[in-house]
């Protein structure tokens, strides 16, 4: 009797523990202790950023990767994959400024109000050196890091990180 009320002791503590540990080694960008998401955002921005991913890797359709990745950056910036959306804004913008891929630049248009503009090559690379600072500022354990650094070798460096007041 003692012997199986230690068996079941040992067994509490040992379901107790290890799901905090699990938690603890998640992965993704986490910012602080206890990061509080909406599982239907996360549902909602994982759809977006699978799209992304398509779009960028397999159809090279830089426009509609940097706008599925824009609509995350705006709905969900606590997004536990915010990395990888930022490094493939950043890559889609660089892309569009060399006006490489499927899609026309001329594709990317912002609305204001009635007016609706386009960006030239010099301001695609300012929003590729945005986001890929924000990633290498923000992220520095990011797997996408590496990748980011090199991009930004070609638009001066990553821009300092800002100090909040």
């Amino acid at each position: 009797m003692k012997k199986r009320s230690i068996m079941i002791l040992l067994l509490l503590a040992v379901l107790m523990f290890v799901p905090s540990l699990a938690h603890a080694q998640g992965g993704g960008a986490k910012r602080g202790p206890d990061v509080t998401r909406d599982p239907d955002m996360e549902k909602d921005s994982l759809h977006n950023l699978d799209v992304a991913r398509q779009y960028f890797k397999l159809k090279k359709a830089y426009v509609g990767a940097l706008e599925r990745c824009e609509e995350v950056l705006a709905g969900n910036p606590a997004f536990s994959k915010i990395d990888e959306v930022l490094f493939i804004a950043g890559a889609s913008s660089l892309n569009l400024a060399e006006a490489k891929g499927k899609q026309k630049p001329d594709q990317y248009v912002i609305h204001e109000g009635e007016k609706k503009t386009t960006l030239t090559p010099q301001e695609f690379r300012e929003k590729a050196r945005d986001y890929l600072s924000q990633l290498v500022n923000g992220y520095p354990q990011s797997r996408f890091k590496d990748e980011a650094l090199e991009d930004l070798k070609s638009l001066g460096g990553a821009k300092p990180k800002e100090s909040k007041p």
